[in-house]
């Protein structure tokens, strides 16, 4: 089955729309778009997904990237739809980004999602120790994310032009993630279930360590893979998504 996808306004691009559905919004990873989780539209019949779709890739490939989370943030935060149940997912720089929007949402007094489900990511209190990369030459950036994460397109590291594109992508995301700077909180009133994988370099206490973000006892769940599990075992996530996200927005409160 085709997913057919439609831009909503510049920051959003949605798979199949479902009126009455559970929305979740999802915030991808370091050098990624929104085009990965529009396509679990079609394994997720009963939710609606809005892939969040950052400047300079994608349908906004002309635009200049964005090179901090405080910009980033204040961006999706003003034209986040908020009036309707929500939930919002995002994996590995993703989950930090949408842990601050939730954040944002929170100061500005809008609505807040029903659940925050974060996946591949430490908790943002943990202190980050690997040297920063974002200033490396492309090759060597390439190389290095390669090394820690793997992911990476055969495709795109043997064509140079989509080459430099992905590296232009992974240097704005790694210089968002390397000068960001954890500010105190109150923690989330909204519930936190975290994703992690068993083969990823993260370690079980700074997944654990999300509890210290989340005013109730989060939910911690393991898949087996590495830092992109959700790709090698897409059907086990997918399955558990769904019913994370059901289980936080019944139907009829989804109306």
């Amino acid at each position: 089955m085709t997913v057919t996808a439609h831009t909503i306004g510049r920051w959003f691009v949605q798979g199949q729309a479902r009126p009455g559905r559970p929305r979740l919004f999802c915030f991808p990873h370091g050098g990624g778009s929104a085009a990965e989780f529009v396509r679990w539209s079609r394994h997720l019949p009963n939710i609606e997904i809005s892939g969040v779709q950052l400047p300079g890739r994608g349908s906004r490939l002309s635009e200049p990237v964005v090179t901090g989370m405080d910009e980033l943030v204040a961006a999706v935060t003003e034209v986040m739809p908020t009036s309707a149940p929500y939930s919002v997912f995002g994996h590995s720089l993703g989950a930090l980004v949408a842990y601050e929007v939730t954040r944002e949402l929170r100061r500005a007094g809008r609505r807040l999602p029903d659940r925050l489900i974060v996946s591949g990511f430490p908790a943002p209190l943990v202190p980050r120790t690997e040297p920063h990369i974002h200033t490396l030459p492309d090759d060597d950036l390439i190389d290095e994310v390669g090394r820690r994460h793997g992911g990476l397109l055969t495709e795109v590291l043997a064509d140079p032009e989509l080459k430099t594109m992905m590296a232009r992508y992974l240097r704005a995301d790694y210089q968002i993630l390397e000068t960001y700077e954890w500010r105190s909180d109150d923690p989330l009133p909204v519930p936190v279930t975290v994703f992690g994988s068993r083969d990823d370099a993260i370690s079980a206490d700074a997944l654990q360590a999300w509890q210290r973000h989340a005013a109730q006892d989060i939910t911690l769940r393991y898949f087996p893979g590495g830092h992109f599990y959700f790709r090698q075992h897409q059907a086990p996530v997918l399955r558990a998504l769904a019913a994370v996200v059901r289980e936080t927005t019944p139907m009829d409160r989804a109306a």
